[in-house]
């Protein structure tokens, strides 16, 4: 199915790594049920963190006005050993499942931060570890993390650069351990290692696009738009399921 809807794939793929780039949460949270159109849950797991390998080092190359080493720390830690067990028990889980949880995970935080339009996460570091410790599990069970973890970091109020770059490195150590977890789960096939390279040049165009787009307007400007497509996102993962499990 993948093969014949390449191009569209790939289109989709840029416009998700350019929408988390001036978001700042990430490509996985627009990526992951993207890729679920075309591919099994499982492949999208493992697929998802190779692309966002790539992408996290374009972000880190093209963001290098400096990152915060305490929230790098305090934020990193957890998430890297938590998304290690989310990792190891995605493959005890129904991925129908997991893909209707996705769906409304995604719908709930939108909504949350859309009708709470003053909600904030106090800038403390027990919360950067509860929110470090909450993406990785995220990022391990589900394939994205990102909108937890980039909630997370805007209570601790850092530039837009700032804020990517050190989004960037937490990610990477994140993405490098659940993509070993990921691989003795057998969740990276073969037939699916040709999207690797293709997805790589994505990730730079699409960051670098980002990056053209995050300049000229300001990130609270471009939040609302942001939290209406990751509802609209969710709503269509939970149906596209539901009509998929039906025929």
């Amino acid at each position: 199915m993948l093969s014949k809807y390449l191009p569209v794939f790939v289109i989709l793929a840029i416009l998700s790594e350019i929408l988390g780039t001036v978001g700042g949460f990430g490509s996985s949270v627009y990526f992951v049920p993207i890729a679920n159109f075309f591919l099994d849950f499982q492949s999208v797991l493992g697929i998802t963190a190779l692309f966002h390998l790539s992408s996290n080092v374009s972000k880190i190359a093209l963001f290098k006005k400096g990152f915060d080493k305490k929230i790098v720390l305090t934020l990193g830690i957890p998430a890297i050993l938590f998304v290690s067990v989310g990792a190891h028990f995605s493959k005890y889980l129904d991925p129908k499942m997991l893909t209707y949880f996705l769906g409304i995970f995604l719908i709930s935080l939108s909504l949350l931060f859309l009708l709470f339009k003053q909600l904030r996460i106090k800038p403390k570091t027990g919360n950067a570890m509860l929110g470090g410790s909450l993406s990785g599990l995220s990022a391990g069970l589900l394939g994205t993390g990102g909108a937890i973890r980039g909630i997370t970091l805007a209570a601790f109020k850092m530039d837009k650069e700032k804020f990517i770059a050190t989004s960037a490195i937490i990610d990477l150590g994140v993405d490098f351990s659940r993509t070993i977890v990921y691989y003795y789960n057998g969740y990276m096939h073969s037939h699916d290692l040709y999207l690797v390279p293709i997805l790589i040049v994505v990730s730079v165009v699409g960051t670098w696009i980002g990056k053209k787009i995050l300049n000229k307007i300001s990130q609270e400007q471009f939040r609302k738009f942001v939290l209406f497509l990751i509802l609209g996102i969710g709503i269509a993962s939970v149906i596209s399921n539901f009509l998929f499990n039906q025929f």
